[in-house]
């Protein structure tokens, strides 16, 4: 694909230096400029988190390229009936000639052209500009999340049960994102049984909730406040980066500050297409 200026063409491994050395400039400087901290702590980890990202299969990516130099780039997650988006990023020195809105109108090209049931993102609510930019492509504004971050809770919350997942365990907690979103995430779980993160809690014999991990990259699901709040408790690892967790699901937020987690940021669950009012508690990805 054309533009007066740049050129946009799909992603290879050789783009990964380039692409997260744009990406970690252009979020420090957002991040910076409204006192909130880093979303990584070096170029370095940048670079090597971009690299694992253009090696996996299910991740399609596109670069923008000005003059022969990539100035920017996006990326499409393709874990079963919904497609994630993100990370958007455009080199500092090149804004304001429409880079980052022909990369999102590139992946969002390439969804529909596949048939995704919806597509989803979430944003920086801070970031008035690329608020307005997802708005203006078509996103719809479904959920404030908070970002939370802490050390991991050891605590017990009597009648629940929480253990490491397995491949067993896998149907039912498809069956239970289904209730709750309508959509499964059937992918994500076996990525998290080979990364050994799959936690599951139980109640009265019966699975009533699981996470791939707390963590920007990880999702929870379960019935209850009760059943999230035991996944919390269990000395399950939270991740660096922190999770994100639903602002409106006041009791349960209140409960994590009272814990001792603490709020870190603001963000914003943005989706097109399929989007059913969750049955039931959720924490969700950075993705989605």
């Amino acid at each position: 694909m054309k533009n007066t200026n740049f050129i946009l063409r799909e992603g290879k491994i050789e783009d990964a230096h380039d692409c997260a050395s744009i990406c970690y400039q252009a979020f420090k400087i957002v991040n910076e400029q409204y006192s909130f901290p880093r979303d990584w702590d070096s170029v370095e980890s940048t670079i090597e988190w971009f690299s694992s990202l253009f090696k996996r299969q299910n991740i399609y990516s596109v670069v923008a390229e000005l003059d022969g130099h990539i100035v920017g780039s996006n990326f499409l997650w393709n874990n079963g009936a919904i497609a994630g988006i993100g990370p958007l990023s455009v080199s500092p020195l090149t804004q304001g000639r429409s880079i980052g809105k022909h990369l999102m109108q590139y992946v969002l090209d390439y969804a529909r052209q596949h048939e995704f049931a919806g597509i989803r993102l979430v944003q920086a609510a801070y970031n008035s500009s690329s608020l307005s930019l997802y708005t203006k492509l078509g996103f719809h504004v479904r959920e404030p999340l908070t970002v939370l971050k802490g050390t991991n809770l050891q605590l017990e919350i009597l009648g629940n049960l929480v253990r490491t997942g397995t491949s067993a365990d896998i149907d039912i907690c498809d069956k239970l994102c289904f209730q709750v979103h309508g959509h499964v995430r059937h992918r994500e779980l076996l990525d998290a049984i080979d990364k050994k993160t799959f936690t599951v809690v139980e109640h009265n014999g019966r699975i009533t909730g699981y996470t791939t991990v707390l963590g920007f990259d990880g999702h929870a699901v379960a019935h209850t406040n009760e059943d999230l709040k035991a996944l919390l408790s269990a000395g399950t690892a939270i991740s660096q980066s922190g999770f994100l967790l639903p602002t409106r699901n006041t009791e349960l937020l209140r409960w994590c500050l009272e814990k001792g987690l603490h709020v870190v940021r603001p963000m914003t669950l943005m989706t097109i297409g399929l989007y059913n009012e969750p049955a039931g508690v959720f924490l969700p990805s950075i993705f989605y």
